[in-house]
């Protein structure tokens, strides 16, 4: 077995971040989909790893301790660059994407269902295939994996849990930016950056220096991060035992906030250019060290029911997004961007959504309003939903009390 250090780890990340970017960049069908970098980089280093390790006996461990702590800083600079004001504005699209949210949450459970009772399998294995991981990740779909196995005696549930999850991240790093694109062509929507952009609204006023972020800018910005990661944590702890539980990132971008909006009054001023590249950093680390550590032996072994289910919600979900997220949102540019956000939370998690506008917007021009209204959604409300939606369904007899 080859154990990568800390430091090693974080070198091989970056290595396969570059190749991810080189291969995005090279080949077409993945430039023209934009499909992200570290889903890329890091699914073929899975895919290496597997190979070695079957036919050359050699595996691969790498020390992933940080991860969490990516994901946080990450959060914490999606709340240091949020304007409450442009949030203000975007407040319609914001209650439209909560129109379009719920009804979804019920609707995967609901195929999740059917698809276990064709399949002959738990009913709670539907609900595992629904929005437990594929909307929860692997945080909810490891707590109630827990459940599941002590409560109603399923076999190898953590592992499925797991699986699922992970795969959810893959799949909704890889549809949301056909999806994205195919509305784009379809409807004739132009970002900023692409050439002959359509005149269309002005957008959304962004203050940025003229000057390009310098050392003290980037020190300033991690030093808001580190303070987002040190309060939330605290404030995480302060209501662990709270009858809902709230996901620890949610603090962490929330202290942001706070910062973002509250400090600015006090005459605190962060180089918003400077943090969105630490967070974009955290983010690409954080999906590279998770594409990377794809187990595709387990993947392989749970294959099946649980794959022919994943491919079913796949489908579901991007029809969902082109059909019914996207002109819900005003069928323009903006919601052709949250609607490959859309797919990213839908099947993986809020990271996904944000990497998959990160691949389109650095491609077609910015969306302000989608990089205010996806991480809101999903930080703050989609989990709360997810919680009332599964709760409900649980307590059917039908489900849990099978």
């Amino acid at each position: 077995m080859i154990s990568l250090s800390p430091v090693q780890s974080l070198l091989a990340c970056c290595l396969v971040l570059v190749v991810g970017r080189v291969l995005t960049s090279q080949i077409g069908v993945l430039r023209r989909y934009s499909i992200p970098d570290p889903i890329v980089g890091g699914l073929l280093f899975a895919i290496l790893a597997y190979a070695l390790a079957n036919w050359g006996g050699v595996s691969v461990s790498l020390e992933t301790s940080i991860r969490p702590t990516l994901l946080l800083l990450f959060f914490g600079c999606i709340g240091l660059t949020a304007n409450l004001k442009l949030l203000a504005k975007g407040g319609p699209r914001l209650i439209a994407f909560l129109l379009a949210l719920v009804p979804f949450l019920i609707m995967q459970n609901a195929v999740g269902l059917g698809m276990a009772w064709l399949l002959d399998m738990h009913p709670l294995m539907g609900l595992l295939g629904g929005t437990i991981t594929l909307v929860g990740g692997h945080g909810t779909g490891a707590a109630y994996a827990t459940r599941f196995a002590d409560f109603n005696n399923i076999q190898d549930v953590m592992a499925l849990a797991m699986t699922s999850a992970t795969l959810g991240l893959v799949l909704g790093g890889v549809v949301g930016g056909p999806v994205a694109e195919w509305l784009m062509r379809r409807h004739k929507l132009r970002g900023s950056l692409d050439p002959q952009a359509s005149a269309g609204p002005a957008p959304l006023d962004v203050v940025e220096p003229a000057a390009p972020p310098t050392a003290g800018s980037f020190i300033v910005s991690m030093t808001a991060a580190f303070v987002c990661l040190v309060v939330g944590g605290y404030l995480a702890m302060l209501v662990e035992g709270a009858p809902v539980s709230l996901p620890n990132f949610l603090w962490c971008l929330a202290t942001g906030v706070l910062i973002r909006n509250g400090g600015a009054r006090l005459g605190l001023k962060l180089d918003d250019r400077a943090t969105e590249i630490i967070g974009t950093i955290s983010l690409s680390l954080f999906l590279g060290m998770t594409m990377m550590t794809l187990d595709l032996s387990s993947v392989a072994r749970l294959a099946g029911p649980l794959a022919l289910m994943l491919i079913v919600q796949t489908l579901f979900c991007a029809l969902y997004a082109a059909w019914v997220v996207f002109r819900l949102l005003k069928s323009d540019y903006e919601a052709a961007i949250m609607s490959a956000a859309f797919c990213g939370f839908g099947l993986g998690a809020t990271a996904t959504a944000i990497a998959n506008m990160q691949a389109l917007t650095r491609r077609h021009g910015p969306a302000p309003e989608a990089f205010i209204v996806v991480p809101v959604t999903g930080a703050f409300l989609v989990d709360i939903l997810n919680v009332i939606v599964l709760t409900s369904l649980i307590s059917l007899p039908f489900v849990g009390g099978m």
